[in-house]
């Protein structure tokens, strides 16, 4: 992003006005690619497809901050792969990220891992050593990192299902896979803001702590969110989660967050009565229904609903989850016109 939109994402998370009502869009490999014809082993592999990928829609989008910009990832695979997940990759969608382990009786033989050797982690750092000094050429800059969840990693080590269960059937054992997948989160986050030189933020993904009821959010969610949050108090912090379950929503200012994007299933008046006036909402446009798969009239009516129910400051338009693979531009430049007018 450039140095003007970043000042603009620190406005929204200390809660100050900005005009024109900012925009912006959470976009990585299952969106980017397709949308510019290429293929995802290109994206992955070759560092000069994937930067003129991300300036290409910075040039055709400026209205819109992407987040988190210049992301270097491998789909979901990163933060697994340090376990020993096994990974397929294919030229036409992201990649598969298969189980390390079946049961959290085999949590005892996994492996801290070292985000400077372990799985493709070494390969990303590196990959943004390269890279930076080119986005920074461009007049772009790299301000914010993002890792997986501590609870989004552990489902795809063990299943989602597994990782569910097993709460209830071994806490123990899920509290000790828990601390492993928070320890990699805050290791992998600093990892990544040693090896580029201008970040200033952080995002954290997380679906899974939307899975769950609120006893089981107090055990295995709010200690860990509350530890890797913590461990960056000079950080702008973003945090995405857009499953249709609030019952986290009250904890965030507690964690603590400055930005939250949130599901377009939760109305964002109730989101901004559950949540507080401390964090700015990061929303709630529907994804898919709209953005994907409707016109651009409907792409307008959506937007205009969702900046009359939030006319405060606070609001950073956006949809509620990431940008869907397929999403046309066409409804993408219906979302900036809207917002503009």
């Amino acid at each position: 992003m450039k140095k003007e939109q970043w000042e603009i994402i620190k406005k929204c998370a200390n809660l100050q006005p900005v005009d024109p009502l900012p925009i912006s869009l959470i976009i990585d490999s299952p969106w980017l690619p397709g949308f510019l014809g290429l293929s995802m082993l290109d994206y992955y592999t070759m560092p000069e497809v994937w930067l003129e990928a991300n300036l290409k829609v910075e040039q055709d989008f400026p209205e819109i901050i992407f987040l988190p910009g210049f992301w270097a990832e491998f789909g979901m695979c990163a933060e697994p792969s340090g376990f020993g997940c096994r990974t397929s990759f294919f030229p036409d969608r992201t990649p598969l990220v298969r189980e390390a382990i079946k049961s959290l009786d085999e949590v005892d033989r996994l492996v801290q891992p070292n985000p400077y050797e372990d799985g493709l982690m070494p390969f990303i750092l590196n990959f943004y050593r390269r890279v930076e000094p080119r986005v920074n050429d461009a007049g772009q800059l790299i301000k914010v990192v993002a890792a997986r969840g501590p609870m989004t990693t552990a489902s795809h080590i063990m299943g989602v299902t597994n990782f569910l269960m097993n709460m209830k059937l071994q806490p123990a054992k899920t509290h000790q896979l828990l601390r492993m997948t928070t320890k990699l989160v805050k290791d992998w986050l600093e990892a990544q803001a040693n090896a580029l030189k201008d970040v200033e933020g952080i995002m954290v993904l997380d679906d899974i702590v939307g899975f769950v009821g609120l006893k089981d959010y107090q055990e295995f969610g709010h200690p860990y969110f509350t530890e890797i949050f913590s461990a960056f108090p000079n950080m702008v912090k973003l945090f995405h989660n857009d499953m249709d379950n609030p019952t986290s929503f009250k904890y965030l200012r507690d964690w603590p967050i400055n930005i939250f994007n949130f599901s377009h299933n939760i109305d964002i008046s109730k989101a901004r009565k559950l949540v507080g006036s401390d964090i700015c909402l990061m929303g709630n446009v529907p994804p898919l229904e709209i953005l994907l798969n409707g016109n651009p009239e409907t792409v307008r009516d959506a937007t205009k609903t969702c900046i009359q129910k939030h006319p405060e400051t606070g609001l950073l338009l956006s949809v509620g989850g990431g940008t869907s693979p397929g999403t046309p531009g066409a409804n993408i430049r219906a979302l900036i016109h809207a917002a503009r007018n």
